[in-house]
């Protein structure tokens, strides 16, 4: 049986660290259709405040690649974090803190 150790406690925890491959947004393919958004199970797909996708949420994100699948566009693609170990820091991540497991 699961258990959840206090109150709200998902948003303290940083489950990103978990992911071995990230999703990337092709901004000029997006059309915010919101089908990622809704059917993230980390809640980790992030709007502006007219509803469009400006990107992910890397400290929650899991890699699961729902998004991916469900984008009918094709803007959502599945990168190794590997690949990213050398790169700027995108939405509060360090890319290389993620990507050193997976090596």
């Amino acid at each position: 049986m699961a258990t959840i150790a206090f109150g709200a406690s998902a948003l303290k925890v940083q489950t990103g660290l978990w992911r071995s491959m990230r999703p990337v947004i092709d901004a000029k393919k997006c059309v915010s259709c919101l089908r990622c958004w809704l059917q993230c199970p980390d809640d980790s797909i992030e709007l502006d405040a007219d509803n469009k996708v400006t990107g992910i949420n890397l400290f929650f994100c899991k890699g699961c690649a729902l998004c991916e699948r469900l984008c009918p566009t094709k803007a959502i693609t599945m990168h190794s974090e590997s690949s990213f170990a050398d790169g700027d820091a995108v939405s509060g991540e360090h890319p290389g803190e993620v990507g050193a497991h997976v090596k």
